[in-house]
């Protein structure tokens, strides 16, 4: 199966990431090497060559450039996204060649506004790069692009070079978090933290990754560490409060996020935190009025659209549905007015998985798929193929699950050739728990669900292989997806319909509970 070749790719090359120490420590030596020799034969008014951090040979010979980009770096480990974006500009202006600045720019702005132009500078200067600056260059645009396979060879050979650089350790430890590669992502960020144990990026995402693997007090306790660290700093506190929230204390998170606000009164996350936790709490009055905080000191349409669609859900988790769909169907046309792709995406995403029935939601779903059928300007390809593959996921899902077989099947096929075409495990993940979708309607159980278990990040994927489980008599394995399924606990759509679900019936969407 295609699940299993892949993973088969990933362990081939990855224990080899962290075999090469002692490698990486003469190569770090022959750089300082290297740097001697040059300052002996180079006269005193050149510049000298950069190294980023120390380690990694630069084109550049300005150290405001390179400067700017360990900054922007920094920024971004830290989740300061827009900062990010700032001191890779910074880095761009002080040296036009660079491509890593470029490159930079256009990683840390994919987080917010995708910049295509920045990416497609940093590809054309690429040549001109150190060797070891040309991998960082080709691992940051290869993984926004629909191709993953040059993202993962140069993801690869960045931590062969440098298997105990924490910065790389973590930027790609990142990346395989949110390519929903947990155990290899917590197997570099923990690496990263051994070599600083005050790593705070390090232990931020730790925080997210503890819990999303059922361990809320490891989680608690490394954001915790965190927040020692990073005192002047909204973001750990932020990050506490949503990780409260996920583990069900939500009173705690109203009073983290209420710490980080204290901190930075516009630190937009918290504020949408706080309508995000009050209305799963139920206090919908007060959520709303969080949201619209959340609005006013949003500094971008994007932000803006998303505390808007985040407060027109408020409607259906308080029983009020044509309101919501209402809300919702205006909100859309507000964003493609805006030409806002992403969180068009998400707002028509939501209203088809909301819809009154299920051909309406199908018939919705193909809309979608149309609107993300070609190239959109402000969204990556990467995000672009993840978006597809969601789509078709939720189709052959609610396609299956109503016995609508062939929409489902050819919901299916377009998965797979979506994910061999990418290579992305997000997407591969989406093929096969939609395969999963299928094969519980068949009552083939057991094939269904070793196929829900792939994609663990979806509540409802996390909710179906539960009831298969249970169906199969596995009840300590289904006690165990409930629990991890706990852990996913958000104000989002699908948290709605796994809460709303009418489990008795495969035909009735969801109920008022």
């Amino acid at each position: 199966m295609m699940r299993r070749f892949t993973t088969r790719f990933f362990l081939l090359i990855f224990p080899s990431f962290f075999a090469a120490s002692a490698g990486a420590q003469t190569s770090a030596a022959r750089v300082e090497e290297t740097a001697v020799r040059s300052t002996e034969k180079t006269p005193a008014i050149a510049p000298v060559p950069q190294h980023l951090f120390g380690a990694i040979a630069l084109s550049t010979r300005s150290e405001e450039a390179r400067g700017a980009l360990e900054l922007a770096i920094d920024k971004y480990e830290n989740a300061m996204y827009d900062d990010a974006v700032v001191h890779a500009r910074h880095a761009t202006e002080k040296d036009p060649r660079s491509a890593l600045g470029y490159a930079m720019l256009s990683f840390a702005a994919r987080r917010t506004l995708p910049d295509s132009s920045a990416l497609a500078k940093a590809k054309s200067l690429l040549s001109q790069s150190a060797s070891d600056e040309q991998l960082l260059v080709r691992w940051m645009t290869s993984i926004q692009e629909r191709d993953l396979l040059p993202a993962i060879m140069s993801m690869n050979d960045l931590l062969k070079r440098y298997p105990r650089n924490k910065h790389i350790l973590y930027l790609t430890g990142e990346w395989l978090f949110l390519q929903q590669d947990e155990n290899r992502a917590r197997t570099l960020m923990e690496t990263a933290l051994e070599i600083d144990p005050n790593f705070p990026a390090a232990l931020n995402r730790l925080g997210y990754l503890y819990v999303q693997i059922g361990e809320p007090l490891k989680a608690v306790a490394s954001l915790k560490r965190y927040m020692e660290l990073q005192s002047t700093s909204a973001n750990p506190e932020d990050s506490l409060g949503e990780i409260l929230r996920l583990s069900g204390d939500d009173r705690g998170s109203l009073e983290h996020y209420g710490a980080a606000l204290q901190v930075d009164p516009t630190y937009f996350p918290s504020q949408l935190g706080l309508g995000d936790t009050l209305t799963l709490m139920g206090d919908f009055g007060n959520a709303r009025q969080e949201y619209d905080r959340a609005i006013q000191i949003a500094d971008n349409p994007r932000d803006e659209l998303y505390a808007k669609y985040q407060k027109a859900l408020v409607y259906f988790w308080e029983g009020q549905p044509v309101q919501g769909c209402k809300a919702l169907y205006d909100l859309s046309e507000e964003a493609a007015s805006k030409k806002e792709p992403n969180e068009r995406f998400d707002i028509e995403l939501g209203r088809a998985m909301l819809a009154p029935n299920v051909q309406n939601e199908i018939d919705q779903l193909g809309l979608l798929s149309v609107f993300l059928a070609q190239p959109l300007a402000g969204m990556s390809e990467a995000d672009r193929g993840v978006a597809r593959a969601t789509v078709l996921r939720e189709r052959a899902r609610v396609a299956a699950l109503n016995r609508f077989t062939e929409n489902a099947v050819e919901a299916i096929s377009e998965l797979e050739g979506l994910a061999t075409s990418s290579r992305d495990l997000v997407i591969e993940n989406a093929y096969e728990s939609a395969r999963g979708y299928l094969l519980f309607a068949q009552d083939d159980l057991t094939s269904a669900k070793d196929e829900l278990a792939a994609d663990p990040q979806s509540p409802l994927a996390l909710q179906q292989l539960a009831i298969t489980q249970e169906k199969l008599g596995l009840a300590s394995a289904a006690q165990a997806t409930r629990t991890r399924l706990k852990h996913r606990r958000g104000p989002t759509v699908e948290w709605f319909l796994v809460t709303h679900m009418d489990s008795s019936s495969l035909h009735q969407k969801f109920q008022d509970k």
